[in-house]
């Protein structure tokens, strides 16, 4: 018979890693309150909007115009979905490899543009059908609220870029100073 201290199964010492995996994920309510979360679901809908009236064209002559128009409202719909649930969700902050201000930035300025040329290529190949007008009238809405957030990404863009140069030259002034106070290290200059 095995006594309770002499068993090969006692509980281990070392720590059980939990692994996080999905476990700790929560909607972020002020980013969704904030201007740029506010713009990301009016961006979503209003893509998804125009595709499905794009979607309901039965007919058309020159199919390109539709063809691209469907391609821009389908891409931009699910690449700025994605963007939505990873700052909503704070995904971001987990995957801090990637310049999520940037990645944010080149979405809203392609989109914008590609959603403008499109709208225009649209509106003038229009067979003033009904789901035309209204996929026009969404693409150009999407178009103006892809700007604004194209307008705003950039001004973050900008603030991150002199808060990182800002410490980059404190961390270097502070390297500098240890250099000074250490004697056993000799300076070129002198």
């Amino acid at each position: 018979m095995i006594s309770g201290a002499s068993s090969p199964y006692q509980p281990t010492t070392e720590p059980v890693s939990q692994r996080r995996g999905l476990a700790g994920l929560r909607c972020d309510p002020d980013y969704l309150r904030g201007a740029l979360g506010r713009l990301k679901v009016a961006q979503v809908i209003l893509a998804l909007i125009a595709f499905i009236c794009i979607e309901t064209i039965m007919a058309c002559s020159p199919c390109e115009g539709l063809y691209f128009f469907e391609f821009v409202s389908c891409s931009a719909f699910v690449v700025t979905g994605v963007l939505l649930i990873m700052f909503s969700l704070n995904l971001h902050m987990r995957i801090p490899q990637i310049n999520w201000n940037l990645t944010d930035l080149v979405n809203t300025g392609l989109s914008t543009f590609l959603f403008f040329i499109a709208s225009i290529v649209l509106a003038t190949l229009n067979h003033r059908a009904g789901a035309e007008i209204a996929a026009v009238i969404f693409g150009f809405l999407a178009t103006a609220a892809y700007a604004v957030n194209t307008f705003l990404a950039v001004q973050k863009w900008r603030v991150s870029i002199r808060q990182q140069s800002t410490n980059d030259y404190i961390r270097a002034r502070t390297e500098s100073r240890d250099v000074d106070s250490r004697p056993e290290i000799q300076r070129l200059d002198t």
